[in-house]
């Protein structure tokens, strides 16, 4: 006698990873990690490196013009999001994101043995800028890959939770960056460290690009854009999502502007505007971040399964109005100790968990599999590049014209946005993919 599964039962079966799930979102998680080390280990060493890209002289002018090339990157982020978008849309979600750790981790290596401006002159700064161009051009493809990976590869009522390990990902690459600062702060001399240290950290990182590119090399393409495979002619992805799917394109965008902006003012660059704002070592405000990292990727996966229990609009709403309220007490208090850098830096990342959380399921259950990957990456990438690419560079431009005072204003503004949004966008808990 056959027996009919209960409701129940299958219920629960949505909800269970199997071995195969679970290998994906290891695997894909580790690459992702890889892949962000490499871009983030570029704004943890920028207050070191920056006098041997440009003319000496003046710190805080070489400074700027490195956060300018942190900035331009962001340009090409929605290329490549458009492009390599595309192509994982069109080849497949495997082969898009062995292209994107490729890219990331050679562009790594380039900064590493570059030559200094003392040696090449104006080249120094040319091969930087290209250098980080072509890394702005991989992260913009990355996001978009790797999210519809992980979410095409989850259980159905998993699928915060597994979009949420694209976020521990990101700040697990965050994270070791940052410990690469905190070691060679701590161990090198600062002769060493602007000599040859900062060097030591892009090589460390486009090293890693190798296991990244073996992980990912090693795990099955997903089911979801295996049945796009044998739906007929393909139409192109970028013409398609703006043609079929500009509400939802614009909704990714939405959603992005608070959460990019905030995320990178908390995590990229807090601890050196702690440093030029209040005189705290360097190093102490790495530490600082560094632990407050820790429990940010801790917390992930549990945001995940709150919004997979509760909805994606409470937790998203939630991160934005509680930065609306803590703004300008994060600002006006900090100050030169590490408990003081570390409390603020904690709050604001426990409160960013509520964006990372949900921000690769969101915009993964706004599109089909035939345009999902171009449809996530390229709006993203836009608000990312406008938002979050500009965001150290204008705290820092802020502080150094003496209008620090001014910099809670505006992650306020961009928190009020992001209520604005998530209180009308659409509850997508339990659309069918």
């Amino acid at each position: 006698m056959t027996t009919v599964p209960s409701t129940s039962d299958t219920s629960v079966a949505a909800h269970r990873l199997n071995p195969q799930q679970r290998k994906a979102i290891v695997a894909g998680s580790i690459g992702n990690t890889v892949e962000w080390v490499d871009w983030a280990v570029y704004a943890t060493f920028s207050p070191i490196f920056a006098g041997q890209f440009f003319a000496g002289g003046n710190e805080t002018a070489a400074l700027l013009s490195t956060l300018a090339v942190f900035a331009v990157g962001f340009v090409m982020r929605p290329i490549g999001g458009a492009v390599l978008g595309a192509y994982a849309d069109r080849r497949g979600r495997k082969k898009g994101l062995t292209l994107t750790i490729s890219l990331m981790a050679g562009a790594s290596i380039v900064i590493a043995v570059c030559p200094t401006y003392t040696q090449i002159g104006v080249g120094a700064p040319i091969v930087l800028l290209l250098a980080r161009l072509v890394q702005g051009f991989s992260a913009g493809g990355e996001f978009g890959s790797s999210s519809a990976f992980l979410i095409e590869s989850a259980a159905t009522g998993r699928r915060a939770f597994a979009g949420s390990w694209q976020q521990v990902s990101v700040g697990a690459g965050t994270l070791i960056a940052a410990l690469l600062g905190t070691i060679l702060n701590s161990t090198l001399s600062d002769a060493a460290l602007h000599g040859w240290g900062w060097r030591l950290a892009f090589g460390v990182a486009g090293l890693l690009g190798l296991v990244g590119l073996w992980l990912r090399r090693s795990v099955h393409e997903t089911e979801a854009f295996g049945k796009t495979t044998t739906a007929g002619p393909r139409r192109n992805p970028v013409v398609a999502m703006f043609r079929d799917h500009p509400g939802a394109a614009l909704r990714v965008a939405g959603v992005t502007i608070a959460g990019t902006l905030i995320y990178y003012v908390w995590v990229s660059y807090m601890p050196a505007y702690a440093h030029l704002a209040t005189g705290i070592p360097l190093k102490t405000a790495l530490l600082a971040n560094t632990l407050a990292m820790l429990v940010f990727i801790c917390l992930l996966p549990f945001g995940g399964l709150l919004s997979d229990r509760i909805g994606r609009k409470p937790t998203m709403t939630a991160f934005a109005a509680g930065f609306v309220i803590f703004a300008w007490p994060a600002f006006h208090f900090l100050a030169n100790g590490f408990w003081n850098v570390f409390v603020i830096e904690l709050i604001g990342l426990v409160l960013i968990v509520g964006y990372s959380a949900n921000c690769a399921v969101i915009m993964a259950e706004q599109f089909p599999p035939e345009v999902r990957t171009t449809g996530i990456g390229l709006p993203y990438a836009l608000a990312v590049a406008v938002f979050g690419g500009t965001a150290p560079y204008v705290t820092t431009w802020l502080n150094a014209n003496h209008h620090g005072d001014l910099v809670w204003i505006y992650v306020a503004v961009a928190a009020l946005i992001g209520v604005a949004v998530y209180l009308t966008m659409p509850e997508t808990k339990g659309k069918q993919l």
